[in-house]
């Protein structure tokens, strides 16, 4: 069997490096990038779904988001039908710093997809979805505190 999920994460892994060293200057590390670019194509997300967007643990979601909050590129906002919610916003800074993140996404991809043709990148996308599907199964059984056999 190949090696497919750690040719998976060297991929993630090395974009995840590339882009930290590129949005550095911006005040943007550790993965903050993904944060922003969701709340600002889902404005009035909350937390939860944020975290289970982006797949990781609710604290995890919660510390990048203090950050993003404190550094000014997003903001919470009440509910208007229950206070205890918090819909996450972005900011002015953070709306404009969204169309570089979506630059750098659209040309690592084209990167990514050099030499593929067109019917090659949607075998590999749908492909890649079904992997993610898969995987989400576990992911949801692993967060809800089980174990896996194996």
């Amino acid at each position: 069997m190949q090696e497919i999920l750690r040719e998976i994460g060297m991929i993630a892994r090395a974009l995840d490096s590339i882009s930290n060293i590129e949005f550095k200057e911006y005040n943007l590390t550790k993965g903050q990038y993904l944060y922003l670019v969701r709340i600002c194509e889902n404005p009035g997300i909350i937390q939860e779904k944020l975290a289970e967007l982006i797949k990781v643990d609710r604290t995890t979601a919660a510390r990048a988001i203090k950050k993003l909050e404190i550094a000014g590129f997003i903001e919470k906002k009440d509910d208007q039908h229950n206070k205890k919610i918090k819909k996450l916003f972005p900011t002015e800074k953070g709306n404009n710093l969204y169309p570089l993140i979506k630059r750098e996404n659209d040309f690592s991809n084209s990167v990514a997809l050099a030499g593929f043709s067109d019917e090659e990148a949607e075998t590999i996308f749908n492909l890649l979805q079904r992997v993610r599907k898969n995987i989400e199964k576990d992911w949801e059984f692993v967060k809800k505190g089980n174990k896996r056999n194996y």
